[in-house]
């Protein structure tokens, strides 16, 4: 791990923001990539059962 203890608490701040929201993006991003590939699968369930 990085050691912050010794930042001004402003920077400890915003580098917990900045990696919350890199955090966020990348499972945005990765459940989009897992719906589109889950979709289809799915899709093909439902209708042979219907």
């Amino acid at each position: 791990m990085i050691e912050s203890a010794g930042l001004p608490p402003v920077v400890q701040a915003t580098a917990l923001v900045g990696v919350v929201f890199v955090q966020a993006v990348v499972l945005y991003a990765g459940y989009g990539v897992l719906e589109r590939l889950v979709s289809p699968l799915i899709d093909r369930v439902a209708n042979t059962s219907a």
